[in-house]
């Protein structure tokens, strides 16, 4: 274990959700394991009301219920509670660049704190897992710890077993980083401008559409030919946070005028 090392602290971290839609679903369970650069650990985990119906398909994965959570706080209840337990670490889940990360961004989003992805190194250790062995979670606890994981889909039990899978990929690889800077180069999407990839940057650094008619055209371009698409991603069932980045460009090409 002693082989990580850390400059700051590194959080990782699991949800349980109502779904899989970045922008419809919402948090039921979160989990949050916390390394400091001494190694010392201190772990939080939340039940959260998501004020909308928690499916039986749902249920039936992580055992959380409509009626577990019914006098649990809300996200937006708890919201600053957990920025303040997360702010000034980095960020480590397992498929965490796709899903967790862009869907606690919009949580965060919903409840007015602004957080910004870009503070926070993440490392995704179902990317790094993939790049070397391509298997699951379950699989790469067994693979690499040797272990089964007990009660998959507990959102504490989840965070633990990623945490340890990292620790025995950093013992294993030679090739592999044991900072968190270059574990971040290797395992994140690079060219990513918002958190759930609707916007990338082109070779030019410029950023552009990865998605639709427009995909690759950079978002100056449509902006300048076509404002009226502007208008219509603004409005449709887009990530707050993506819709913050084109805000953000769009606001800045208008102080350039």
């Amino acid at each position: 274990m002693s082989n990580l090392i850390l400059n700051r602290p590194l959080c990782f971290f699991d949800l349980e959700t109502t779904g899989v839609n970045i922008v419809c679903d919402r948090i039921v369970e979160i989990a949050i394991l916390k390394i400091f650069p001494d190694l010392k650990k201190v772990s939080k985990s939340w039940l959260v009301n998501p004020t909308i119906n928690i499916p039986d398909e749902a249920s039936k994965i992580h055992g959380i219920t409509n009626d577990k959570v019914s006098q649990s706080p809300t996200f937006k209840e708890i919201s600053s509670e957990i920025f303040e337990f997360i702010k000034n670490s980095d960020l480590a889940g397992f498929n965490s660049d796709r899903f967790d990360i862009p869907l606690l961004a919009e949580e965060f989003m919903r409840a007015n704190i602004n957080f910004d992805f870009k503070k926070f190194k993440t490392i995704d250790i179902q990317t790094i897992f993939h790049k070397m062995e391509k298997r699951t979670l379950g699989a790469a606890l067994k693979f690499y710890c040797k272990k089964e994981l007990v009660d998959a889909h507990s959102a504490m039990a989840d965070s633990q077993a990623t945490f340890e899978v990292l620790i025995a990929q950093i013992n294993k690889y030679d090739d592999l980083p044991n900072n968190v800077n270059d574990l971040s180069d290797f395992s994140s999407r690079k060219n990513c401008v918002d958190v759930a990839g609707f916007l990338i940057y082109n070779e030019n650094k410029q950023v552009c559409f990865s998605f639709g008619k427009h995909k690759n055209k950079t978002v100056e371009e449509i902006l300048e030919k076509e404002p009226g698409y502007f208008g219509w991603l603004l409005n449709a069932d887009f990530p707050l946070y993506t819709k913050k980045v084109l805000s953000s460009i769009r606001l800045s090409k208008l102080n350039n005028k």
